[in-house]
């Protein structure tokens, strides 16, 4: 059972979904900076990524769970590991740290404080990517906290950054940092009006990672009496 207030949680949601932003942005300036190259530009970006996602869910985990994501503050809600009366402070942690992410990025490089994205990442193949990404994230998350909670951390930062080269999305996998990317003109950016298709893909990829995880890993009680049976 947690023992932290939600005041804690709230800024521990917010501190988190702050600063993976903020790698996910700078990162990005910073490899756009330094290479032409996009296929290096996007290793740098997920090395970063996957990193400080290890680092930050270890680190915060004990606090608030690490969720820094609201797809996945939504899953806990629905599986009742977090209290319904907690989600909207956790959401509102979410996206307003998430904002501030992207402040902070573009403050360190230079750039004005917010600039509403121009990339354009739209399509069938994008939302689909989206969907993917995001049900293999909650499903590593949920499995994880099953058979093996202190991997969680090292799980979720090594499934990002696979996630970022097998998807065509780059695997946004999560509303608050795809809002956040959406007022950065830079190498990570969306367009702003490409949001609701990758929320909404995001969402639907968390919710049928919730229902399959939900069946794959509860013992099947057939087995379970056929078992007591056959010790009687």
């Amino acid at each position: 059972m947690n023992t932290f207030d939600l005041p804690r949680r709230f800024a521990a949601e917010a501190l988190g979904t702050g600063l993976l932003v903020a790698t996910v942005v700078g990162s990005g300036i910073m490899a756009e900076t330094l290479t032409h190259d996009t296929a290096l530009a996007l290793l740098g970006n997920t090395l970063a990524t996957g990193a400080m996602l290890v680092v930050l869910i270890t680190i915060l985990g004990p606090v608030s769970g690490a969720h820094f994501n609201p797809a996945v503050s939504l899953v806990f809600c629905l599986n009742r590991s977090l209290p319904t009366r907690d989600l909207p402070a956790y959401l509102a942690a979410q996206f307003l740290g998430g904002i501030a992410g992207t402040i902070a990025a573009h403050l360190m490089f230079a750039l004005p404080v917010l600039e509403l994205a121009t990339k354009l990442r739209a399509g069938p193949a994008q939302w689909f990517s989206e969907t993917v990404a995001t049900f293999g994230l909650v499903a590593v998350i949920l499995a994880g906290l099953r058979f093996e909670q202190r991997a969680v951390p090292w799980l979720v930062g090594l499934y990002i950054t696979a996630a970022y080269w097998f998807t065509a999305s780059t695997s946004f996998a999560n509303p608050a940092v795809a809002l956040a990317r959406s007022l950065t003109d830079t190498f990570s950016g969306i367009r702003p009006i490409d949001l609701p298709g990758f929320i909404i893909a995001e969402l639907l990829g968390a919710l049928i990672a919730l229902a399959l995880m939900g069946w794959l890993l509860r013992p099947g009680i057939t087995q379970q009496s056929q078992s007591v049976k056959a010790k009687q």
